[in-house]
Parts: C-alpha cells; sequence; structure tokens
C-alpha cells in the first residue's frame, strides 16, 4: 500500500485553520490554498532524484545536486484543483500542467467527464493530481485512472482535507498512488460534503458561493 501523509506543520495548520473559516473572503481563501499547495508540495517531491553537477561559483568549483531526469506534471482536477496550480509553480516552475473535467452528479454524487488535457510527453513525467478535497474519493479515482490510461507510471494525489471514506476508496482504488493532505476530517454528510470541511471549495475560490 502507498503512503498516506497527513501535514502536521505549524505553517500548514495555522494556513488552514483560517482557510475553514467561514468569514474568510475570496481573495485571502484564493490566497491560502495557493500558500498551503506550495508547502505541502515541498514535502510531495522529497524523494525526487539528484544527480552530481559542478557549478563555478565566484570562488572555484562546487559540487552540488540538480534534479535528474525525471520531470514533473501537475493536474489540477476543475475547478477547484485550480486554486492550487499556482502555488505548485511557484515552486516548479519548469513543471508542465494538465487538466481533468469533472463534476459531481448532483443526483448520483459520482463524478462525470467533460474535458480531458494532458501533456503529450506525461509517460515520461512524474505526475500529481491536484484537488483540495477529497470527500468520496470518486472525482480523484477517475482522474488517475485517465493518468494512468495515457501512460503515466508515477502518480500521487495531492489534496487539502480528506474524509475517511475518499481516502479508502482511493487507497483500494489505486494503491500504488501516494496520498498528500493537510487534514482527516471526521465524515461526509449526507450530501457527500466534507465534516467538518470548509463548504464547496471552488464556490469559495471564485466567488461564486
Amino acid at each position: 500500500m502507498a503512503n498516506v501523509i497527513i501535514f502536521d506543520h505549524p505553517l500548514i495548520q495555522h494556513k488552514l485553520s483560517i482557510l475553514r473559516d467561514k468569514s474568510t473572503g475570496t481573495n485571502q481563501f484564493r490566497a491560502l490554498i495557493s500558500e498551503i499547495a506550495m508547502l505541502m508540495c515541498y514535502e510531495a517531491t522529497r524523494d525526487l532524484p539528484l544527480t552530481d553537477v559542478d557549478v563555478m561559483t565566484p570562488m572555484g568549483i562546487c559540487h552540488a545536486k540538480q534534479m535528474k531526469g525525471r520531470k514533473l506534471a501537475f493536474v489540477p482536477i476543475l475547478r477547484a484543483g485550480l486554486g492550487m496550480v499556482d502555488g505548485v509553480l511557484n515552486l516548479v516552475p519548469a513543471a508542465k500542467v494538465g487538466h481533468i473535467g469533472l463534476y459531481r452528479d448532483p443526483t448520483t454524487a459520482q463524478p462525470v467527464e467533460y474535458y480531458c488535457k494532458l501533456p503529450a510527453d506525461i509517460e515520461e513525467r512524474e505526475v500529481i493530481v491536484l484537488d483540495p478535497m477529497l470527500a468520496t474519493g470518486g472525482s480523484a479515482v477517475d482522474a488517475i485512472t485517465m493518468i494512468k490510461a495515457k501512460g503515466a507510471k508515477v502518480v500521487k494525489f495531492m489534496g487539502i482535507i480528506a474524509a475517511p471514506e475518499g481516502l479508502k476508496t482511493l487507497q483500494e482504488a489505486h494503491p500504488d498512488v501516494d496520498i498528500y493532505c493537510a487534514a482527516l476530517d471526521d465524515c461526509l454528510n449526507e450530501h457527500k460534503y466534507i465534516i467538518p470541511g470548509l463548504g464547496d471549495a471552488g464556490d469559495r475560490i471564485f466567488g461564486t458561493k
């Protein structure tokens, strides 16, 4: 079974508490999503391979390290996943970005695909799927299935808040995928929203609540 990392870093937890607050406005909410994503990405990329290089400093040769070979792609699940993109690109600006569009059917709560555009060389890249909320897990499972079908071999999932139900669903469907979250909440309610959660992340990011 792949790793599940629930972050306890003080900076992430502090920002998450403000993110949850219903009085936090759109502009601040959007900034916090980006900042938390950047902090989480630091840990999610810890295992990227390095290679030895010689660098000429103003004082002479330095034996240093640079990332080796493996390239990154970030794939946000539309639309809420878009809120995490700027933060991760601030950390890894050379990464490519794909997009997967899924919406939740209001009757069945199942994900419905409406868009998929991935980098042409996705099979050569380590892929990190972005979605702030891991609720039922259906969207994450379907997105990762689509990405693997395009040839990606190393896929991770990075969310901010997870429900136990969604975490279990994603683990069972994709046991090889490492999962990174800032919090594991109590449960889903009858409408499949995370409790206590933070409401609808997409609405709060884009001001459509």
